[in-house]
């Protein structure tokens, strides 16, 4: 994973929030505080604003720069879970030091476990793990059999979104929607869309490298 790529993805993950206002917003007002969609964009703002800080440095550290960076801008709980998440990813790249695409799976899979034990969550409790988890899962296994990357783009594409949908169903226990219940199900969780939103958008990216 070069660095430039890193920068390109971080612009396509910035334009794919801004398009989705909109979406988010709603999502957010019916389950959650009403401010995922203004802490997402604040932070992916940031990223593409920081990106002449960002392009010097080797792919582990503008990853981890990244996370510390949205440490530091995202209010809420979100911030300190998309860090960990960075800063997850880059220790494995730093430690590997190949491109593989075994590589980029287990750093993914680094990443989206630092959610989990930031967040004291896991897999049908209504957030952005029940997106994250099928998706390293995914990724993790395509990888380990040498699948071609357009292959695994779609199939993460796919599973991302089935993981998106599938919170529709589910009870809140985690996270701000916790308290509604039962009047949860019925509405997708607002942090499983944007991680959606994110991993397509990658996803796309990668795919035509």
């Amino acid at each position: 994973m070069k660095t430039s790529f890193i920068l390109s993805a971080a612009l396509a993950i910035h334009d794919s929030i801004l398009n989705h206002e909109t979406e988010l917003e709603s999502l957010d007002r019916a389950i959650g505080d009403g401010d995922h969609y203004i802490n997402m964009k604040r932070g992916a703002s940031t990223i593409v604003e920081i990106q002449a800080e960002l392009e010097p440095l080797t792919p582990d550290a503008a990853l981890n720069k990244i996370g510390l960076k949205l440490l530091s801008t995202i209010g809420g709980a979100s911030g300190p879970l998309l860090a960990s998440f960075f800063m997850g990813t880059a220790k494995v790249i730093k430690e590997k030091g190949d491109e593989s695409v075994q590589t980029y799976a287990a750093a993914f899979a680094a990443g989206v476990d630092a959610i989990r034990q930031r967040g004291k969550a896991d897999l049908g409790e209504k957030t952005m793990l029940d997106v994250l988890i099928p998706v390293a899962h995914q990724f993790t296994a395509l990888a380990a059999a040498n699948a071609g990357i357009k292959e695994i783009c779609i199939s993460l594409i796919t599973t991302a979104e089935h993981g998106m949908l599938a919170t529709k169903g589910l009870i809140a226990t985690k996270g701000r929607a916790a308290g509604l219940g039962e009047r949860a199900i019925g509405h997708i969780d607002p942090g499983a869309k944007s991680c959606q939103l994110m991993i397509e958008a990658v996803c796309n990216l990668f795919s035509t490298q």
